[in-house]
């Protein structure tokens, strides 16, 4: 009797916290900076990690910092040992739930949901809030976002000489291809 009573309860238990998740370690991270006349500065990270609970809709990332990618080598070594101090912040984190998410209610066309949470980048933690666009493609879930962010926000200091030469706010884009 004390045999069944325990494994029925450690299959109920196991029923209640089997919750659906989908992930990704190959999400991408976008940002540009970029000002007219002067050298692009833009990066990529391919190497994003993404998790999204369907059961609640919460959703965390993490990408770390020393991962973007620059065209030019010495902008991202600047990046990484003068801006964002990659050895003592080495990563971004965004915490957050996307509103209103019904898993059983995605299709193949992009819908729009409202994103909020906080982003940590730098040792600053500042809330964020924006639109994303979901969708499913075979048995995954596609997430796309846009968002914009500013250097000071996160005591991120761009030195005078260049601050001519990057972009006052940063435009962000994420992608992630998230299965099961």
């Amino acid at each position: 009797m004390k045999r069944m009573l325990l494994i029925l309860l450690l299959t109920s238990s196991s029923l209640i916290f089997a919750q659906d998740k989908y992930s990704t370690k190959t999400g991408t991270i976008d940002f540009e900076a970029s000002v007219p006349s002067f050298e692009e500065v833009k990066a990529q990270n391919e190497n994003t990690s993404a998790i999204l609970n369907t059961a609640t809709g919460e959703f965390a990332s993490l990408a770390l910092m020393n991962a973007f990618r620059f065209k030019v080598a010495l902008m991202e070594e600047h990046f990484n040992e003068n801006y964002m101090e990659s050895s003592k912040y080495p990563k971004a984190v965004f915490k957050g739930t996307i509103h209103d998410f019904d898993l059983s209610k995605l299709t193949n066309s992009p819908a729009n949901f409202r994103l909020t949470g906080s982003m940590t980048v730098h040792g600053e933690t500042k809330p964020l809030e924006t639109m994303v666009q979901i969708y499913k493609k075979d048995s995954a879930i596609i997430i796309d976002a846009e968002f914009e962010v500013k250097p000071e926000d996160f005591k991120i200091e761009i030195p005078k000489v260049v601050s001519n030469k990057i972009a006052e706010t940063i435009n962000v884009t994420a992608h992630y291809l998230l299965n099961k």
